[in-house]
């Protein structure tokens, strides 16, 4: 069986996770997102959390015995609307294509779950657009249900 760790994400990470982000695209967002305009925003965003390293905010790297990258995921605090508490939040979770079938995007998210029970969360949320069925399904799988549908209407 394949070891598989999981570690904090450092700036020395910053080409692998940028590496993956345009897999948050293959499942084909709606038309009217600029996919080059989502990916430079994620890439701010991951460059900014890993440079500053909020207490807020965790990014993961999941990696085999020989230390080499497999997937990250990106978890950070939110507070719930309604019940205005925090909860957690991932971001982001990818997994190298070469990682198929490992269970590398499992593994990130009980990481993520472990990091946010660990500071008191009732809920681990995630966004995931209406598009992407496959994440969808694998999300529910995982014990996610829905909450708030959120529509757009272009104008």
């Amino acid at each position: 069986m394949n070891t598989i760790n999981v570690r904090i994400a450092t700036i020395g990470d910053l080409d692998f996770i940028v590496s993956l982000l345009p897999r948050l695209t293959e499942f084909g967002p709606p038309a009217w997102r600029d996919i080059n305009n989502m990916l430079s925003v994620d890439q701010n965003v991951i460059k900014a959390k890993l440079t500053d390293t909020p207490t807020d905010t965790v990014i993961l790297i999941a990696e085999n015995a020989d230390a080499a990258p497999l997937g990250f995921i990106h978890v950070h605090f939110g507070n719930d609307y309604y019940y205005k508490e925090p909860h957690a939040h991932i971001s982001d979770v990818i997994t190298d294509k070469k990682a198929t079938g490992l269970g590398v995007g499992q593994i990130l998210m009980d990481a993520a779950e472990t990091w946010a029970r660990s500071r008191g969360c009732r809920w681990l949320t995630l966004s995931v657009f209406a598009q992407n069925i496959r994440a969808r399904e694998l999300y529910r799988r995982q014990g996610f249900g829905e909450d708030i549908m959120k529509y757009v209407k272009q104008l």
